[in-house]
């Protein structure tokens, strides 16, 4: 399940998006620190491609991928050294697969901003030193322990030592950890850390309404070129937190009457999710039955034994083949069965990389 953890300034609007993202109901008052405690809620992703299949396949049960957000209260300047509420809430961030970093890019003298006026570029630059800040001071406490142990010779923390002086200067000079040069098993090791910067980062830029669907304004190309300028390859997101809370509070069948009367095609849930999935590089697969239709999040890249795997262990571990429809033979024909009487399902083996939208039916014996 993807974790996204929404972090930024007070009053740049993530807990209004966070409601309606979730409709978990999370206080969104006019003043910082109102989110005391993350507030965390699971969304479906929206695929059509599962309701494609619910209603070719008529299941007792669908189960869609979910995503799960936590709205993490607003962090201020000095918040790694116990400013605001602290550090308490950076460990939040730490429990998350990437990071949503909401900016504020819209003018309105109703909602004051903690730092005075709008500026997104400071807004990043506050944030972003933060949780370097904070990072710098575990790889330092790290690194004090292994030193120790490295000088008696071990050579494993030695060479844990040699990658955490990388990262410290890399942190020590501003920059997030995630552009460290590290080998693939540093690589791993670095991930146990559970660094802050080593997470992967998305910009939501929270726009008004009169600058959708463009969603494009000075703000958002200050932006924009402040991202390119470090050499972060972040993507950005245009999105509007009143819009999307207005498109909640409506019924299903009244949204995409709305969203079109905006210019909009789809909801900025949709996108947001999507960015997430190409930011971890993810996609998902399908089991189809009577019983169950089901969405299943795998890495791109991912041959057919790791893709059994999420449903089971066993079905990694006594796998055998997969017996594999293609999403688009799918449509084409209609159902498995039919794909299965023309022709179109295959069945694969081990070295088989999964495609977005197969599927499949494990064969497996333990």
């Amino acid at each position: 399940m993807l974790k996204l953890g929404i972090v930024g300034l007070p009053n740049v609007g993530k807990s209004t998006l966070f409601n309606a993202l979730t409709a978990a109901g999370a206080e969104a008052a006019n003043y910082p620190f109102c989110t005391v405690e993350p507030n965390v809620g699971m969304v479906e992703v929206p695929d059509a491609r599962v309701d494609l299949l619910v209603e070719k396949v008529q299941p007792q049960r669908t189960v869609r991928a979910a995503v799960q957000f936590v709205d993490i209260a607003g962090l201020v300047k000095g918040a790694s050294e116990g400013e605001g509420l602290g550090n308490q809430f950076l460990t939040n961030i730490r429990e998350t697969d990437a990071v949503v970093h909401v900016v504020r890019c819209f003018d309105d003298p109703d909602v004051v901003h903690v730092m005075g006026g709008v500026d997104p570029v400071r807004d990043r630059e506050i944030i972003n030193l933060e949780l370097i800040l904070s990072d710098l001071a575990q790889v330092e406490k790290r690194l004090e322990r292994v030193r120790k142990v490295a000088r008696g010779g071990d050579k494993e923390a030695q060479a844990e030592m040699g990658m955490l002086e990388r990262v410290q200067a890399v942190l020590a000079e501003g920059n997030p950890a995630r552009i460290t040069e590290v080998s693939e098993d540093e690589e791993k090791l670095l991930r146990s850390f559970n660094l802050l910067t080593s997470k992967p980062v998305l910009y939501l830029a929270n726009v008004s309404e009169d600058d959708l669907p463009e969603g494009d304004n000075e703000y958002v190309r200050a932006l924009r070129e402040a991202v390119e300028a470090s050499g972060e390859r972040a993507e950005i997101i245009p999105i509007s937190s009143k819009i999307e809370s207005e498109l909640a509070e409506l019924p299903h069948e009244e949204r995409g009457e709305f969203l079109g009367s905006l210019g909009l095609e789809e909801p900025g849930l949709n996108r947001l999710i999507r960015a997430g999935y190409r930011l971890l590089g993810l996609q998902v697969y399908f089991t189809a039955g009577e019983k169950e239709v089901r969405a299943w999040e795998i890495p791109v890249g991912a041959k057919a034994p790791e893709a059994a795997g999420v449903i089971h262990s066993d079905f990694e571990r006594g796998f055998i083949r997969a017996e594999t429809v293609g999403w688009d033979d799918f449509v084409k024909t209609g159902s498995v069965k039919a794909a299965k009487e023309q022709g179109l399902m295959r069945s694969e083996g081990k070295e088989y990389v999964v495609k977005d939208g197969d599927i499949l039916l494990f064969r497996f014996n333990v």
